[in-house]
């Protein structure tokens, strides 16, 4: 076992809460901090397209982006292509369920 490998799998039973908190602010700055970034993306796409999901139908996603204050255009454009949840939940919908979104739901923020 590699001397990196072995530390990684020490027991942290008997640990300071503060230690644990020193290891992992020392492996967050040896990770690029774009890593980090992609990721907090990645799971704010995924969690807008479980919300088209659950929406379902288009007349559902047409109204529910009117309430959330979209555009009739963008909202037409995004209800058209109702089944294509994670295709939708990249470009325009940005702009309608944003971070601030996210952050109601009670997501945490990676970066």
């Amino acid at each position: 076992m590699s001397p990196a490998k072995r530390i990684l799998t020490v027991p942290v039973k008997g640990k300071s809460r503060q230690d644990r908190r020193g290891w992992k602010a020392y492996f967050r700055l040896a990770q690029t901090p774009r890593f980090w970034q992609v990721l907090d993306e990645w799971m704010r796409h995924r969690v807008r397209a479980i919300q088209l999901k659950q929406w379902k139908h288009s007349r559902t996603i047409f109204r529910e982006m009117m309430a959330r204050g979209a555009k009739p255009g963008v909202a037409q454009q995004v209800a058209a292509n109702a089944g294509r949840w994670w295709r939708n939940s990249g470009k325009l919908l940005n702009s309608i369920l944003t971070i601030r979104w996210a952050d109601q739901l009670g997501m945490p923020r990676l970066v």
